[in-house]
């Protein structure tokens, strides 16, 4: 960018498409600020396990010049799937990690703390909430704080997730539910307190789907297996059946009669885990989802495109974000530079969304195989 001072730029949320934004925009020498309104790095669990793909979160790494570190933490043996009949636990299908190790799995946890650890400290503000975002009409941006205070950016780049408070800036589109809800649980040191499961499961993910249900379970690092009991139902479904969700022993007990005729092996999941169950209702934004240009102001990962999580969102998120970053300190001006990277991003995110949305299908099937 040709400009007689430093473009003030600041990314809005912590996960991993804001900073890869922020780790290439400062390899290539620019300033920038991350506020997250989280208190901390560690103020709450991650989530599960990513795939990598080469031809977008692969390549955004290696891009941001953080490929081999990936690599030393990743496990290539995770990309290894099976699929078993709900009704016998028999295997139906099974695909081995790939010889070049494509799609190498990672903890979001540990991938976060990759990014976090390349860039320089003092980069991300934290127990800095966003409220809203306002376009001014010199063509910057004013960010509102929780606290009441206010900040103007030459760019603000929305990276904060499926609620965005910087989406409204460009689209007046809100997230919907899918019809389909994760409740999350999980097991700890699963080779020697729940060999059985480890051996079910293998060293990759396991899936097995009925009518409107499937469970599935993956391989963590550290001897984890998370698992995620996915249903067909609606949003509140456990107000329609008068279960409190903080009643462990309440959704316990659903869960098993929901999942009545599957077999012993499989139903082992909902009656032994160790952590609680956390509900995780899935929504996305509408296909195709798409802005006209504001100065000053765009989006990245799942602010711009929520989708299904069927192994797309990090890989697009963080390859959105060594996009929008080269574009940045390639291209003449900042206007330019966003409206070269929303070209590519949006066109793209559309190709994704349609194809995670029949992922989700695929993974929770309306109607029994």
């Amino acid at each position: 960018m040709n400009s007689a001072r430093d473009p003030r730029i600041a990314i809005v949320g912590a996960g991993l498409g804001g900073l890869t934004c922020a780790r290439v925009l400062q390899q290539h020498g620019c300033s920038v600020a991350v506020f997250e309104r989280e208190a901390s790095a560690d103020a709450r669990p991650q989530g599960g396990t990513l795939d990598m793909h080469a031809d977008t979160g692969q390549a955004a790494l290696c891009s941001a010049g953080l490929l081999d570190r990936f690599h030393a933490l990743a496990r290539p043996e995770g990309d290894e799937w099976r699929v078993l009949d709900f009704a016998t636990a028999a295997p139906l299908a099974q695909q081995g990690p790939s010889a070049t190790g494509g799609r190498p799995e990672i903890d979001r946890g540990q991938l976060r703390g990759l990014l976090l650890d390349s860039i320089a400290e003092g980069t991300v503000r934290w127990n800095r909430a966003v409220n809203a975002v306002t376009p001014l009409a010199d063509g910057t941006c004013r960010l509102l704080f929780g606290d009441g205070t206010a900040e103007d950016f030459d760019l603000v780049v929305g990276a904060d997730g499926a609620w965005s408070r910087v989406r409204p800036a460009l689209s007046h589109a809100a997230p919907g539910y899918t019809g389909v809800t994760f409740v999350e649980t999980g097991f700890d040191h699963c080779d020697t307190r729940h060999p059985d499961l480890a051996r079910l499961v293998g060293n990759g993910s396991m899936l097995a789907k009925g009518a409107g249900r499937s469970l599935v379970a993956q391989r963590n690092s550290n001897g984890h297996i998370r698992a995620y009991i996915a249903l067909r139902e609606p949003e509140d479904w456990h107000v329609a059946a008068g279960i409190d969700l903080g009643d462990q022993r309440a959704v316990r007990t659903h869960l098993l009669r929901m999942f009545d005729g599957w077999d012993e092996s499989l139903r082992y999941i909902l009656r032994n885990s160790d952590s609680g169950f956390i509900n995780r209702s899935l929504f996305v934004l509408p296909t195709p989802h798409t802005w006209e240009h504001v100065p000053g102001v765009t989006l990245l990962g799942d602010a711009a495109h929520l989708m299904p999580p069927v192994g797309l969102g990090a890989n697009l998120a963080m390859l959105d974000g060594s996009d929008l970053a080269h574009a940045l300190v390639t291209e003449s001006s900042i206007g330019d530079a966003v409206r070269a990277y929303e070209s590519i991003m949006l066109p793209r995110s559309i190709e994704a969304a349609t194809g995670s949305a029949q992922g989700l299908d695929h993974l929770v099937p309306a109607t029994a195989s």
